[in-house]
Formats: structure tokens, C-alpha cells, sequence
């Protein structure tokens, strides 16, 4: 059994929020498995399984900054160490759409992960789902707390597939396996044609694919042979070619 936190604060008025990324990231698990929510720990639980291996989903509704009181209370219920834990929160750090898997460490300044500490400790992991920084820490508190752009939804919508794809992965204990299906989502492959081979068979050397020859050097002052009386040269080179 293991147990899965969503991060984010709960209400109508937060639900698109940056801040809230690790409730849709569960919100996406419980709906795909058709788990329904229900109140328990100071907040929602949904319990779904991948194989034999059962995972217990909660998101915390103790606002971001005492998630620690709901799941300490969670863990103590099902007798479970940190190491049964994982905690889905908003990363600055990463860039929009980046997912990063991580066991153990600092709470770098999160409200939610600092009061997990206080509550279990630091010995759990982490999938660090990347929204970005502002560009200055004054204006933090702002961005976190403000929706997603529009422009921005098929990046999220391919992060939170990618979690789906990964997800019995993930609950296998198998974090590589887990990452490299939600790079498939967020980062694909390109197309085998971009790499295609010319018609010697060869494949085109980096940074050359498509690109023409480079136009012979101009030689200036040195007219073609058939324009030796063209009026348009200079009087110089009128000279020059009659002694070609």
C-alpha cells in the first residue's frame, strides 16, 4: 500500500491555479480509473489500484501551508513510513511542462512540503511538476496563486497524460520507467523523416539537411565574356575585357 499527495488548496476559486497542479495531477488518476473521492484525513481520499498494488490518492483540504496535518494523519491511519509516500507539488524550478522525480531533500521554500516535514519528516518522494519562476521572487506569491494561460493548456493536458501513461509504473516502484513515459508525452520522438537518408544512402550531416550549396564568390571588376561592350561597365572594366 502506498500513498499518493496532490498539492494545492481546495475551493472553486483555486482549482486553475499554478499552486494546484498536484490536485490535477490525482484529479487525473481518480477519474481514468473512475475512483470516486470521498472526505477523510482532513481532506479527499480515492483509493485506486494498479495490478496488486494499492495506491490511497489524498488531497490534503487543510490549505497549502498545514498539508502536513492531513497527511500525518493519513499515514498514522495506514501505518505507513515515508517511504511509502510521494507528494505531487508545483515546482518553480522546472520549466513549464518538465516533471522531475525526486527521493528525500529540502522543502526549498514550499509551504506544503515544509509542513509535511514538520509532520513526517523528509524521507518521502517527490514528483516535482515544473510551472516555472516569474522572473523575480516579489512576484512569487502572485503567479502561484494564478491560473494557468490559455496558450498553456496542451502543455499541461500532455504533463498530466503523461502522468496517466506512467502512473502503474510509478506505483511499481519503477521511476525511471515513470519518467521516460512522461517524456514521450512532453518531449516526443521526431518523426524518422526528419533524419531521413539522401539518395547516396548517406544520412545528411548535422546542421545540413536541406541546405543548398553555397553561391559561388562574386568576383567584382571581372565582366562575363559575352558583355566585353556592355554600356553598363565601367570604362575600367570595358578595358579589362578586351585583353581577355
Amino acid at each position: 500500500m502506498k500513498l499518493w499527495i496532490g498539492l494545492g488548496n481546495p475551493g472553486t476559486k483555486y482549482a486553475g491555479n499554478r499552486h494546484n497542479i498536484g490536485f490535477m495531477a490525482l484529479d487525473r488518476i481518480a477519474e481514468d480509473q473512475g475512483a470516486p473521492w470521498r472526505s477523510k484525513f482532513q481532506g479527499q481520499l480515492a483509493e485506486v489500484r494498479f495490478g496488486s498494488e494499492k495506491i490511497w490518492l489524498l488531497k490534503p483540504g487543510t490549505f497549502m501551508n498545514l498539508s502536513g496535518q492531513s497527511v500525518g494523519e493519513a499515514m498514522r491511519f495506514h501505518k505507513l513510513t515515508p517511504d511509502d509516500v510521494t507528494v505531487f507539488h508545483d515546482e518553480l524550478d522546472l520549466a513549464p511542462g518538465r516533471l522531475k522525480l525526486k527521493q528525500g531533500g529540502g522543502h526549498a521554500g514550499h509551504n506544503g512540503l515544509r509542513s509535511i516535514h514538520q509532520h513526517i519528516g523528509a524521507d518521502y518522494a517527490r514528483v516535482r511538476l515544473g510551472i516555472g519562476h516569474p522572473g523575480h521572487k516579489d512576484r512569487v506569491a502572485g503567479y502561484v496563486l494564478s491560473d494557468f494561460a490559455k496558450a498553456e493548456g496542451e502543455m499541461l493536458d500532455d504533463l498530466l497524460r503523461g502522468i496517466l501513461d506512467g502512473a502503474a509504473k510509478l506505483a511499481a516502484g519503477d521511476g525511471g520507467g515513470f519518467m521516460n513515459a512522461v517524456a514521450q508525452r512532453t518531449a516526443p520522438a521526431r518523426s524518422s523523416k526528419s533524419g531521413a537518408s539522401d539518395k547516396t544512402g548517406k544520412a545528411p550531416s548535422p546542421g545540413t539537411a536541406n541546405t543548398p550549396p553555397p553561391a559561388p564568390s562574386a568576383k567584382p571588376d571581372t565582366p562575363p565574356e559575352d558583355a566585353k561592350d556592355d554600356e553598363t561597365l565601367s570604362p575600367l572594366q570595358r578595358l579589362a575585357a578586351r585583353f581577355r
